[in-house]
């Protein structure tokens, strides 16, 4: 099945994508096509695509090897990476949990969950709770792990050839680590470990460990001392929570000049509830409020890991519910 999806829809050159700041997805697709033979009604860039029929059906299905077929520029394509084997790090998180189950539903990939602790990991998947993250309290759904394998995994503790060792065998690599503000005292310190050192570790381990893809689960404003937004509310108030996005910022720098293929994805604010409006993906460094659910995270992570169109690329997302953005609220991943 050829599916023609647009997350880029300017080609500035030969080898080069830009995505639109005003690329939306509306309803239950997660991209669009630009085949003018599948316009939809509700959008006049193209026709769309039911999004767990794409990603589980065609990205990772049939052992996951060339997930997209992708209309591009002559010249500009680029190879998707075969997946089979997948791992995802923090997969306890909020975040982390949900790329976890999208992977587990599909046939013919091994998938790997790399938690702190594997038998509190293990109770903790496997049951629907109301925790606290920062000072959010949210309702979590079971995951089914019979399709998942945990292994340890410490992005603070662990040395790069234990997180290597980890990594053995992979093909890609999801990071949904992040810090959970706690201790106003403890903040700088704690983000400095996880979002910064740890993550940069962790990509070391994957190129060690000869990890071909790795999808980084960034936040929206990261960059935004670069582009003049240093002063605005959602910068002030998200980076307030132990500078975590200059903190970020390193561990996005380091990915790319790794030498694996990356994506990092800059989700806007995160809410735990399902989406309520359309996906809109937009450039690097464009997005300076809003909102997402994580379950369209973690849709985007999933299908970036074998969509040759986000080879190399920095996404940032939020949910266009049709009214106006809110401030950027620091909620961690």
């Amino acid at each position: 099945m050829k599916i023609v999806c647009a997350l880029f829809l300017l080609a500035t050159t030969a080898h080069a994508f830009v995505v639109s700041p005003t690329t939306t997805v509306r309803n239950n697709a997660l991209f669009m096509s630009r085949n003018s033979d599948h316009q939809s009604p509700q959008d006049d860039n193209g026709g769309i695509l039911d999004r767990r029929d794409m990603l589980f059906r065609s990205a990772l299905g049939a052992a996951a090897t060339a997930a997209f077929s992708l209309t591009a520029t002559p010249g500009a394509a680029v190879a998707a990476v075969a997946v089979k084997k997948v791992v995802v790090a923090g997969a306890t998180g909020q975040t982390g949990r949900r790329v976890l189950e999208r992977l587990a539903a599909a046939q013919g990939l091994s998938v790997i969950g790399g938690v702190r602790n594997v038998d509190k990991a293990t109770k903790t998947l496997g049951e629907s709770s109301t925790v606290v993250r920062g000072a959010m309290v949210q309702q979590v759904g079971a995951v089914d792990t019979t399709a998942v394998t945990l292994k340890h995994l410490d992005v603070v503790a662990d040395s790069v050839d234990e997180i290597a060792a980890t990594l053995a065998g992979a093909d890609a690599l999801v990071i949904c680590t992040g810090f959970i503000p706690g201790n106003p005292l403890k903040m700088n310190e704690a983000s400095h470990a996880v979002d910064n050192l740890g993550t940069c570790r962790l990509v070391d381990a994957a190129v060690q460990a000869g990890v071909k893809k790795v999808v980084m689960v960034s936040s929206i404003l990261t960059n935004g001392r670069s582009w003049g937004q240093a002063e605005s509310p959602g910068f002030v108030v998200t980076n307030a929570f132990g500078r975590v996005l200059d903190e970020k910022l390193v561990a996005e720098n380091h990915l790319r000049a790794a030498g694996v293929d990356y994506t990092i994805v800059r989700p806007g604010g995160l809410k735990a509830k399902p989406p309520t409006g359309a996906l809109k993906i937009s450039g690097e460094d464009t997005l300076a409020a809003g909102e997402i659910s994580r379950d369209l995270v973690a849709d985007v992570c999933v299908a970036s890991l074998t969509d040759p169109k986000a080879s190399n690329k920095v996404l940032e997302i939020v949910e266009d519910d049709g009214s106006p953005a809110k401030v950027f609220n620091g909620l961690n991943m």
